[in-house]
């Protein structure tokens, strides 16, 4: 999210922590956002203290501007209607996304308990809202007599009403009633999975001895170290239930009894039978659901969920997942032959396990490409790539960013903020990096907006976060990340730079699930291209360039192991799509992903990316559920938008890069995702070249 040109970018300057501030004890200071930039959160007074009188507080201040829409004598308006509701609740959200990061990015019991108090809350008061019939009728009347509106209020219109509808707005009381019991339950089993979820990535592997490690690199052992370390434990090694630690030892690793022990623990997470087990939260979320779309008139909670998305039916989106697993898996079966030679080329006795796809792959690729991924770490050191991502957006787009660390309050000392500036706009944001896992930080890599562009009542710019768990390097080290690392940084980042791009009246347009996805795919592909390399992926070391033999290894090697990578992403999303389509909802967690995979023939050598009692896509939220084939559905038109620029003759072609960013990222929600593809492209996404870039057949 933002703009200008490599002199302008600063570079690599550590973070300085902020100033601790002294403690609030004035709800008021969370939703009283105050300094420059339209004012900041407040961060650093973020006493748990002071979130329940501030949540009661804003949530009473939102029902007050709502009961003052509905008591109007004068006949509903868009201005009086629509525009009303997107001013309502500013201070609501002020707190609440202040709370968000503090349970997502530094939780602990405190925040945990608030959480689980104030979830269920939330959706009362939500519902209060949603089925206030008086509000439905002026909404209503809005959306029936367009005349006069522009095509973005009534674009706006619509869109409050289709949510109003599928929250319940048409039910009875009696409907209602029953509805706001299951939206409650929801809010509370919505939070008690990710805690218990968050508890079991907060254990960790005791490993006995180095030579246990062989074959990880040095860097790699020192992160584990100091895990052990900052858990109280100095000279132990602690291998951290987390993705990002348990990858590079399942590539590295030649003691496949660690492997494998570390292995089963990270796919068991919440599948233990302990007080962190999730499979009657599951259970019990996936009947609820169920329940809920009988009610609201759906076949299915799939049937719900994709109301309003580009691929509007269950069927439509399964029918593009289908039309690529055979290749996946058959690929699949293809790389595990190549492994199982070497295995027994080395002698080695076994038949291949999951636990050893990582590890032989990289055997693989070693052979086939003379080519490892240690070989790649010495050049991707974690400021350089950050710094590499500001560059592609300044050459792409205009953005240009200024690091102001040290003068913004942040919720961690190590995270760092970004202004951000736009060539023709000026200054259009605010930007957080939360690089790296700490305990009370929840898995993955994910995008937080604290506040949405607008400009209905005046210019407000974007304040958000790029949130990754990369594994800190001992103090003073410089952080080495892993090239599947640096594309999860430019995908995350290019979700900041959709919503720094987004040029929109009013903030309430939403985002259809499965476009989400797709700047932030598209983003990625500038990691490997030779401009990127040539400037930022230099040795930490000597500051030497790659050398343009492992570029062209890199290069050559891009779409080797596509067969697993798809695999485990596909068949997480065809069993959320299976489980989601449940017309009853009754299952049971762990005989359903098994007999969904059998049905699938799921090549035994591998698992889903998430298992049914860790997915936390779908059971933290509604937001991912019914909906993780969103990551495929964006990644066609992403390597469709790929293959217009490799069309084109001119390197980063500068007129295709402004009709992407004009017509693709700016419009946000305020036209139709489909048309606005098309107007980019001149036809619709082809799922032609994303069978191209994996390397798949095209017939």
């Amino acid at each position: 999210m933002i703009k200008t040109l490599l002199a302008s970018i600063c570079l690599a300057a550590m973070a300085v922590p902020a100033m601790a501030a002294p403690a609030a004890t004035d709800p008021a200071i969370l939703w009283n956002w105050t300094g420059p930039y339209e004012g900041l959160p407040p961060f650093d007074k973020a006493d748990p203290k002071l979130f329940s009188p501030a949540l009661g507080t804003a949530i009473m201040s939102r029902q007050a501007e709502i009961d003052a829409i509905t008591a109007s004598p004068a006949a509903p308006t868009f201005e009086n209607t629509i525009a009303a509701l997107e001013r309502a609740g500013q201070k609501l959200d002020r707190v609440n996304s202040i709370f968000s990061v503090m349970t997502s990015n530094v939780s602990n019991d405190a925040w945990e308990a608030l959480d689980k108090e104030w979830s269920p809350k939330f959706a009362v008061a939500d519902d209060k809202i949603n089925f206030n019939d008086a509000l439905f009728t002026r909404i209503a009347a809005v959306n029936a007599n367009p005349a006069g509106l522009t095509p973005e209020q009534v674009r706006l219109t619509k869109h409050y009403y289709d949510q109003y509808v599928r929250s319940g707005a048409k039910l009875d009381a009696r409907g209602k009633a029953e509805l706001g019991r299951i939206n409650e339950r929801l809010a509370a089993l919505f939070s008690d999975f990710s805690a218990k979820l968050l508890a079991d990535e907060n254990t960790w592997t005791v490993i006995d001895s180095e030579a246990s490690l062989a074959g990880v690199p040095a860097a790699t052992i020192a992160t584990y170290k100091a895990a052990a370390k900052k858990r109280g434990s100095p000279g132990k090694i602690f291998v951290v239930n987390t993705r990002s630690a348990v990858d590079p030892l399942l590539t590295f690793a030649a003691n496949r009894a660690v492997r494998e022990q570390v292995w089963k623990k990270f796919v068991a997470r919440g599948d233990n039978a302990d007080k962190n087990d999730t499979n009657a939260v599951v259970t019990e979320i996936v009947k609820l659901r169920a329940d809920r779309a009988k009610l609201l008139g759906f076949a299915t909670h799939a049937d719900w969920r994709m109301q309003g998305t580009m691929a509007h039916t269950p069927a439509a989106a399964t029918a593009l997942m289908m039309r690529v697993w055979p290749a996946a898996i058959a690929r699949v079966a293809e790389e595990v032959t190549d492994m199982q030679k070497i295995a027994d080329a080395d002698g080695a006795k076994l038949t291949i396990e999951p636990w050893d796809y990582r590890f032989y792959a990289e055997k693989v690729r070693k052979a086939r490409y003379d080519l490892d991924q240690a070989q790649l770490k010495p050049y991707f050191e974690l400021n350089n790539i950050i710094n590499a991502s500001y560059w592609a957006a300044g050459k792409l787009y205009g953005f240009t960013f200024k690091e102001v660390t040290g003068t913004v309050p942040v919720f961690a000392p190590n995270v760092r903020v970004w202004e951000v500036r736009d060539g023709k706009r000026g200054f259009v944001g605010l930007f957080y990096r939360d690089d790296f896992a700490r305990a009370g930080k929840r898995s993955g890599a994910w995008m937080t907006s604290y506040r949405s562009p607008s400009t209905f009542d005046g210019p407000v710019t974007l304040l958000g976060s790029n949130n990754n768990n990369f594994t800190e390097s001992p103090k003073g080290e410089p952080v080495l990340i892993s090239l599947d690392d640096a594309r999860t940084l430019f995908h995350e980042f290019g979700h900041a730079l959709h919503y720094l791009s987004i040029q929109q009246k009013y903030p309430g347009h939403g985002m259809p699930r499965d476009f989400v996805e797709y700047p932030s795919q598209f983003n990625e592909h500038w990691v490997l291209t030779p401009e990127v390399l040539d400037k930022f992926a230099r040795h930490y070391k000597t500051g030497a360039a790659m050398p343009q033999a492992l570029i062209d290894k890199v290069q050559a090697s891009e779409k080797f192991n596509q067969g697993f990578a798809v695999t485990e992403y596909l068949s997480s999303a065809l069993v959320d799509m299976a489980l989601h389509t449940t017309a009853d909802g009754i299952i049971d967690p762990d005989k359903f992903e098994r007999d969904t995979l059998a049905a699938l023939k799921m090549p035994p050598q591998l698992v889903m990316r998430h298992r049914l009692p860790q997915f936390g896509h779908l059971f933290s939220s509604d937001s991912y559920s019914a909906g993780y084939y969103s990551y495929l559905w964006s990644e066609v038109m992403d390597a469709d938008t790929w293959a217009a620029f490799q069309e084109s003759k001119v390197p980063w072609d500068p007129e295709i890069a402004k009709r992407y960013k004009d017509v693709v990222l700016a419009t946000g929600n305020t036209t139709d995702r489909g048309e606005a593809f098309r107007k980019f492209r001149g036809r619709d996404p082809e799922v032609k070249a994303y069978l191209e870039k994996r390397g798949f057949p095209v017939k």
